[in-house]
């Protein structure tokens, strides 16, 4: 299960950079086909590197920086969101090891009774 997990979450994410790549391409096409530099055309990924030697990613025109994932993950962990799926799933493998705990104990009992 973990190894078909790692194989899908790769598959996944070159996928993911494929078609970032492909839009990239695209909009390099586009401003050929045009013959001109248009500045409303923006790029779809932008590396570049700032005063501070820090890399600064562009994102389809929006900046992000390695502060402002630092700073979201803080607010996620402080914010400890509830979600409803996960409590429920928590829930049902619980009630799943309960069941089958008490199950086993029962079939150990018959088998232990009948030697």
């Amino acid at each position: 299960m973990i190894k078909f997990t790692v194989y899908f979450s790769l598959a996944a994410v070159i996928l993911f950079v494929g078609v970032l790549l492909g839009m990239q391409q695209a909009n390099k096409g586009l401003k050929q086909m045009k013959g001109y530099a248009d500045p409303s055309f923006q790029e779809v990924i932008r590396l570049s590197e700032d005063d501070k030697g820090e890399i600064e990613a562009s994102i389809m025109g929006n900046t992000i920086k390695s502060e402002d994932l630092e700073d979201k993950k803080k607010k996620l962990e402080e914010m400890k969101t509830f979600n409803i799926f996960s409590e429920f799933g928590k829930q049902l493998a619980d009630g799943v090891r309960y069941g089958m705990k008490q199950l086993l104990h029962i079939a150990g009992q018959l088998f232990h009774d009948e030697q």
